[in-house]
């Protein structure tokens, strides 16, 4: 099992438009295979960071999902309209 760690920071005020785009995404997330829960956290300190940690049966599982076009549809709408910087992302083995 892996966690990985995706940071994203926004475009100040487009914080609820990627919150709502999040919901959506968690069906995407849902139905990947090896994927079994996702969760959205905010920096009270910074309201523009956000932190998604995503749960996976293993790495290939991870990496088939964001080559998938489900993932790509999404990132390609978040850099052209949300995103202010590129999203980084760390994967922990356990």
């Amino acid at each position: 099992m892996i966690t990985v760690g995706m940071n994203y920071h926004v475009i100040e005020g487009k914080q609820q438009d990627f919150e709502e785009k999040f919901a959506a995404v968690i069906d995407a997330l849902e139905a990947a295979d090896g994927h079994s829960n996702s969760t959205l956290w905010k920096d009270v300190a910074d309201d523009a960071s956000y932190l998604i940690t995503s749960e996976w049966s293993d790495e290939q599982a991870f990496t088939d999902f964001i080559h998938s076009d489900a993932f790509r549809a999404v990132t390609t709408w978040g850099k052209e309209q949300i995103l202010s910087g590129r999203p980084q992302h760390k994967i922990y083995k356990h």
